[in-house]
């Protein structure tokens, strides 16, 4: 018996709706230029500017796969506040913080305020993006 592998055609025709919530206008330029050049999966980028957006957006559309949601939000202090504000939206799927920087202490205790993964900006490019879509949104 041999495994089923998806062949590259099926894996494209698979759709993924990101949402990034990013205050900087110019994240979602390099995030859109990044999810153009994945292979594996076609990557719909949608883009909030705050929190509020974000909460009006996903209460709207029940088909976005995957957050990615900027460490510092006005009027918000950080991850702490707006990720569970995500949720009692009642966004059940992965939400990853993205931030320049991973150093403060409280990214150690990310999970506890309901964040699946924490990446810094740096580290995003398709390989990581095509990772995130296969470990938090694709299970087998």
């Amino acid at each position: 018996m041999t495994a089923h592998t998806p062949s590259t055609d099926t894996l494209m025709s698979d759709t993924i709706k990101i949402l990034l919530v990013d205050d900087d206008r110019n994240e979602e330029v390099i995030l859109r230029r990044i999810a153009s050049k994945v292979t594996t999966h076609t990557i719909e980028l949608h883009y909030s500017e705050t929190i509020a957006e974000a909460l009006a957006f996903i209460r709207e559309s029940n088909d976005i796969r995957l957050v990615l949601m900027d460490n510092r939000l006005m009027p918000t202090v950080d991850f702490r506040e707006s990720v569970p504000a995500l949720r009692q939206a009642g966004f059940i799927g992965p939400v990853g913080v993205i931030s320049s920087s991973l150093d403060d202490p409280y990214f150690q205790a990310f999970e506890d305020y309901g964040v699946d993964f924490r990446i810094d900006k740096s580290e995003l490019d398709p390989a990581a993006v095509e990772f995130l879509v296969r470990e938090y949104v694709i299970r087998d």
